[in-house]
């Protein structure tokens, strides 16, 4: 009878030729260092021996060093690699094994943050941003609000282990690891989105409270959208706030909102705005629903003395659009297989991209030709960046500093 691949629970140990292989490393990475390894001097197992990104190594070295001595033995790393079978486990599974605490079988945004402040304090990139405490905070932040935004799809602030292995955090990670340049690791960790997000943040945030409300957000995009989206957005249907304010959108919230508005292609984007139209709950979007919604864009459209369009006219096109599986109503599998479910949405609450896409706007068209690989929201914060840094006259948008920051904002924290 076969051995089920189940029977062992903390991971298959390791072949004799694979543990001698290990223990050679691990001799010459620990030589002439009887006392043991410090943190920095780690760095090298965590990412040669290891194979892990760099970024993890705060937090490996102190899963290790249990009685906080400062040092990492030899005899200490193999037992707690080795001898726990570590080494055999694929990369996803070491890092979640890692990151979680021991009672836990979910990561959660807190356990994220000594692979941030790791990267914060290591990455060369990101090194201007250390005379500034409270920006790094906000940076470190983001990036886990972003990664659980794309990650997370139960929800509930929890990362799954099955999530992390279908997910691109890993790769993303070892991308830093290799770049420099930190804004081009366009996966979670560039600083220009996060200088994108945080100020979109801060110009609607009028009074500096650290909360946006319905008038705010109506403001978002040169009002962009309809009060009845924005109405259903602060309804929570579509996602709870976190802010445990009434009425108020807190900064993990706008994170939540901005990523899914300006890349309505991404799983994360589809569900949040299909719960939006889907006023009764009930998992299909009607007719009915869809006109609802654009009964206000076309009152803009008449208001703007834009020619109206006929409701069953855009039905037509949405259907042809999305090509659903039962043409008298649309499901969240349709928009799965559909690339353009961006547009589906804009035409029902968003009238200047509904406007743009109909003119087929020349510059937009030579980015998607140009660069294929760039997602809608890597262009998007490519933009705004650029006219952001033309806004702080015309200051170095690289070497964005804290100098930028004063001059333009007045610190919320």
């Amino acid at each position: 009878m076969a051995p089920r691949l189940f029977y062992f629970q903390d991971g298959r140990p390791p072949t004799y030729e694979l543990k001698k292989q290990c223990i050679a490393i691990v001799d010459q990475l620990f030589a002439g260092h009887s006392n043991g390894l410090r943190i920095q001097e780690f760095r090298l197992v965590t990412r040669e021996l290891c194979k892990l990104p760099s970024f993890f190594t705060t937090v490996l070295f102190g899963k290790i060093d249990k009685e906080n001595t400062g040092f990492v033995t030899r005899d200490a790393f193999i037992d707690s690699w080795l001898n726990s079978n570590m080494v055999t486990m694929d990369v996803a599974t070491q890092a979640f094994i890692i990151l979680k605490q021991k009672d836990q079988d979910y990561i959660t945004k807190e356990d994220f943050k000594p692979v941030l402040r790791d990267l914060l304090d290591n990455h060369p990139g990101l090194e201007f941003l250390k005379s500034t405490p409270e920006f790094q905070e906000r940076y470190a932040e983001t990036v886990v609000y972003r990664i659980f935004y794309s990650l997370s799809r139960i929800g509930g602030g929890h990362l799954t282990l099955r999530e992390l292995k279908r997910g691109n955090l890993i790769d993303a990670l070892r991308h830093a690891d290799d770049e420099e340049d930190i804004n081009k690791v366009l996966r979670y960790f560039s600083y220009e989105h996060f200088y994108v997000i945080y100020c979109k943040f801060w110009e609607l945030d009028t009074d500096h409270d650290f909360f946006i409300d319905k008038e705010n957000l109506i403001k978002y995009g040169n009002h962009a959208l309809t009060y009845r989206i924005v109405d259903r957005i602060f309804s929570e249907v579509p996602r709870k706030f976190t802010s445990k304010v009434e009425g108020k959108m807190g900064y993990e919230d706008f994170v939540h909102f901005i990523l899914s508005e300006e890349d309505k292609s991404s799983e994360p984007s589809q569900e949040f705005w299909f719960r939006c139209i889907d006023l009764d709950g009930n998992g299909i979007l009607t007719h009915n629903e869809l006109q609802f919604f654009f009964e206000e864009q076309l009152h803009r459209m008449e208001c703007m003395a834009q020619e109206p369009v006929l409701f069953e006219d855009i039905l037509c096109q949405l259907i042809d659009m999305i090509g659903p599986e039962n043409e008298t109503f649309f499901t969240l599998k349709d928009f799965r297989r559909c690339k353009l479910s961006g547009h589906f949405f804009n035409i029902l609450f968003n009238l200047n991209k509904f406007m743009a896409f109909e003119s087929r706007d020349p510059f937009l068209i030579r980015q998607m030709r140009e660069e294929p690989s760039l997602t809608d929201w890597d262009r998007f914060a490519r933009r705004e960046y650029i006219r952001l840094a033309m806004e702080e006259d015309g200051e170095d948008a690289s070497n964005a500093s804290g100098d930028v920051w004063d001059e333009s904002l007045e610190s919320p924290f």
